[in-house]
């Protein structure tokens, strides 16, 4: 973590650009956001379960439908399988009614990392909308690529359908260049 901060660092001209430096920024909320307050980054993390992006699903049309099952299904069944959490699927954007035993186990599962993998847990989880999708991403079973794929998938569907937007393109690269620093700021926690 360390060397590639460094690599942010010694890659500034003759002014410092933040923007420029995400491993950096992540390290630096880790310090001065995550390890003052823990328990509210575990609340943000937990507060997913109930509105998790994965688990509100479309009525229609069926060719949305479709996809998202087979987008988020699996996430949803890795989440009963490494996480122990089985969340309710649900049509539309009212919150879903989960047991307070799977919030308590979801706030269990996040507060045992340490700030810096808590950092990229809460920060994943708020990008996509969803925890599942942010353990999943911090644990390995996916990828940048596809865990922004996994949060785009709504408005990458509508793109595909509706014609490209010049302003929602720009804003799911910002998407994606944030997973990309994610994944890039997990690797480097690694042992």
């Amino acid at each position: 973590l360390a060397e590639a901060c460094a690599a942010e660092w010694q890659a500034q001209g003759d002014h410092i650009v933040p923007a420029s430096m995400p491993i950096s920024q992540l390290a630096f909320a880790a310090i001065d956001w995550t390890a003052p307050d823990r328990a509210g980054r575990v609340g943000y993390v937990a507060s997913y379960g109930e509105t998790d992006l994965c688990c509100h699903r479309a009525e229609t049309p069926e060719a949305l439908v479709t996809r998202q099952a087979a987008t988020w299904d699996p996430l949803v069944a890795w989440g009963a399988r490494a996480l122990g959490v089985t969340l309710p699927i649900v049509t539309g954007i009212v919150a879903a009614k989960v047991p307070a035993e799977a919030l308590a186990l979801i706030r269990a599962r996040a507060a045992q990392y340490d700030d810096f993998a808590l950092t990229a847990l809460s920060q994943a989880t708020g990008l996509s909308g969803s925890m599942l999708i942010g353990f999943a991403l911090l644990q390995g079973e996916l990828s940048a690529q596809q865990a922004f794929e996994a949060a785009a998938l709504d408005e990458l569907w509508s793109l595909e359908r509706w014609g490209e937007d010049a302003e929602a393109r720009a804003r799911l690269e910002r998407m994606r260049a944030e997973f990309d620093a994610l994944a890039a700021f997990i690797a480097a926690l690694a042992p």
